[in-house]
């Protein structure tokens, strides 16, 4: 049994949809659970409907409207203007029910509710095709079947229940091809949570890891793991193999070619993960897997951008603490705040972090009473794994460094968008 995994940009519309139709045609001889993410860039305008539901603003007709709109056109492409399915239409008439209602006083729980919609959606288009064009396969409501902690927008899995349910689920005993969500999940009282932003990686990593699969594939829109952004760098070389440790360097320091939370999954049961290009899918890509020698590595350059630095002095003068870094840890947990950098020095701890969507000084208003508090917005965290002293000097020459970290094999350097 295998598990593949397609991303946004493989379902963004009709065309894409049928070329992963192609794709399945190819291994109907296989096992298979594919993991299918929302389409193109809808759980984006989801999170514009959720602030809209939460405050109660009459755009949220609009936004739906768009959302709906968006499915049925791609609908009528695949479905060759023929009724679109109940079972589509089932999700549009829920979530338009859910924005009748008055929402509750939980940001996250909502959020949950209404971004899910994206991947069902999604799931049930990519199905119903697949069945119409004689590719039999099933589709799971993941929710089922991954089950959490009832921390929304970010759950913690309960392995044990997840494990349970999934093999009784995807048992192969009916079909041989499961179509099924990334990103969503649910907890013991069946209430929809999330596992994170861009979490349909982890998803297809879990499923893996309690199904005991052969092999994972990540379909992207490149042919494997680059050394840098293809839309940024005309250098980007493509790496054939990375061992699980690597994977998780490059990943943890913005690589959005896979989600951070994937390798553990795969790494404690070894089981290989390969990113390919749906765009070319003959290429060999690239394959994550165990790998105990040495391999020559080029630099890998990574950029995570919209960061935001925030430097906290205590106001009494005093050096920085062993306390002082609980509290603001504890705090950052509480808040939900995720620190991708931290540096200290005797009278400062710096902290980087994404941009949130609310007022940073609404946000850390509470730890003023102990620091004084400065913010930088707008920055970009280079990081190059494998650096050289030449990558370091031309970086050094061309941006103002706002703070810079190196280990070993490591460099990162904030600097100015």
């Amino acid at each position: 049994m295998k598990v593949f995994k397609f991303g946004g940009a493989s379902v963004k519309d009709a065309d894409a949809i049928q070329g992963v139709a192609q794709i399945l045609n190819r291994h109907q001889n296989e096992k298979l659970i594919v993991v299918i993410s929302a389409m193109g860039k809808t759980t984006n305008l989801l999170e514009t409907l959720v602030r809209a539901y939460f405050y109660r603003k009459e755009e949220r007709w609009t936004i739906f409207n768009q959302f709906k709109k968006f499915h049925t056109e791609i609908c009528d492409k695949l479905f060759a203007g023929e009724v679109i399915p109940a079972a589509i239409l089932s999700f549009f008439a829920e979530l338009e029910l859910k924005l009748e209602k008055i929402p509750s006083l939980n940001y996250n729980f909502e959020y949950d509710q209404i971004v899910s919609m994206g991947e069902l959606v999604s799931t049930r288009i990519v199905s119903e095709y697949l069945n119409s064009a004689g590719i039999k396969n099933q589709w799971v409501d993941v929710r089922n079947c991954i089950r959490t902690d009832d921390v929304f927008r970010d759950a913690s899995v309960d392995w044990g229940l997840t494990e349970e349910f999934s093999q009784e689920v995807f048992n192969f005993k009916t079909e041989d091809l499961y179509i099924t969500q990334g990103f969503i999940s649910s907890t013991s009282m069946s209430l929809t949570t999330t596992l994170g932003r861009e979490g349909s990686d982890f998803s297809a990593a879990i499923l893996g890891n309690v199904l005991n699969a052969e092999d994972v594939t990540f379909w992207k829109d490149v042919p494997g793991v680059l050394s840098a952004d293809p839309k940024k760098s005309t250098d980007a070389k493509q790496i054939s193999a990375l061992s699980y440790r690597e994977a998780v360097e490059i990943t943890h320091s913005g690589a959005k070619i896979i989600h951070p939370k994937t390798m553990k999954p795969l790494h404690n049961k070894r089981i290989p993960l390969f990113v390919k290009s749906f765009l070319e899918p003959d290429i060999g890509g690239t394959v994550i897997e165990e790998i105990d020698s040495r391999i020559d590595l080029p630099p890998i350059f990574i950029l995570k951008e919209n960061l935001v630095l925030i430097t906290l002095s205590p106001k009494d003068f005093s050096f920085i603490s062993i306390e002082d870094i609980e509290r603001i840890v504890n705090f950052m947990l509480e808040h939900r705040v995720k620190v991708t950098l931290m540096q200290q020095s005797a009278i400062d701890l710096n902290l980087v972090i994404d941009a949130p969507d609310s007022n940073l000084k609404e946000i850390f208003d509470e730890l003023t009473v102990f620091y004084s508090i400065r913010y930088n917005t707008d920055l970009t965290l280079i990081t190059i794994r494998h650096y050289t002293e030449e990558n370091l000097d031309k970086i050094v020459k061309e941006k103002d460094i706002y703070l810079e970290q190196h280990s070993r094999l490591t460099a990162r350097m904030l600097v100015k968008s």
